[in-house]
């Protein structure tokens, strides 16, 4: 349960759940488990039978729909993107989501829990730089680990994905820049060898660069 406060973590041990979580990201995503929280404090409104503990696309929508209905019933202030980026495995998603929970079903605060969630909390923009720069994803790797194959299942408009693609691919190049503004030396390209054309005879150019001409012999007239 890396990245999750103490005292979530007991709370979570305290409630028996049917298996242990070993990958915030991962475990919560189908919302099996969160229905399992959610029926400790509302044991009439949700039926666990009625979940599916699947991790298909079509499982974790069905889950997630159930759950929904239940937030807005209660009235939590759980935004749809958060449900969103945890049902597809979205860097901080789950995390987020159940440290929100926490604090809606425990009635108890988190310092640091953000009151709004931005973009940022959804990428891996925080563990990348963390990592020197040769070890930084490319702009296409950048794609590949922010943008979840499922979300692209659930969003067949072209345009909305082309979209999604170019701002993590913004992003990527704001911190490109960002990085040669503080490490120019690490990015400070040499000095290319000057070509000269070639001659017809050995002698200085005109930029006072020698330049030496090959000239092919002839064969001999048989």
């Amino acid at each position: 349960m890396s990245g999750l406060p103490r005292e979530v973590i007991k709370w979570l041990q305290s409630l028996d759940l049917s298996h242990p979580i070993k990958n915030v990201k991962r475990d919560f995503s189908n919302g099996y488990l969160v229905a399992e929280i959610l029926a400790w404090y509302y044991p009439h409104d949700l039926q666990m039978h009625s979940f599916s503990n699947g991790t298909s696309l079509t499982a974790r929508q069905g889950n997630w729909e159930q759950l929904e209905r239940l937030f807005l019933k209660e009235k939590f202030d759980i935004p749809k993107e958060l449900i969103d980026n945890t049902i597809h495995c979205k860097p901080s998603g789950a995390k987020l989501l159940i440290e929100r929970l926490y604090t809606l079903l425990t009635l108890k605060e988190l310092k640091y829990l953000p009151a709004k969630c931005t973009p940022d909390d959804f990428t891996d923009r925080t563990y990348q730089s963390q990592l020197p720069l040769y070890a930084r994803a490319t702009a296409s790797q950048s794609i590949k680990n922010n943008l979840a194959n499922t979300e692209l299942a659930t969003e067949p408009d072209y345009t909305v994905c082309s979209s999604k693609a170019q701002a993590i691919v913004d992003v990527y190049n704001k911190q490109k820049q960002n990085d040669k503004e503080c490490y120019p030396e690490r990015f400070s390209t040499k000095p290319k060898l000057k070509v000269s054309p070639i001659k017809d005879k050995v002698g200085a150019g005109t930029d006072g660069v020698e330049e030496i001409s090959v000239t092919q012999s002839k064969p001999p007239n048989l």
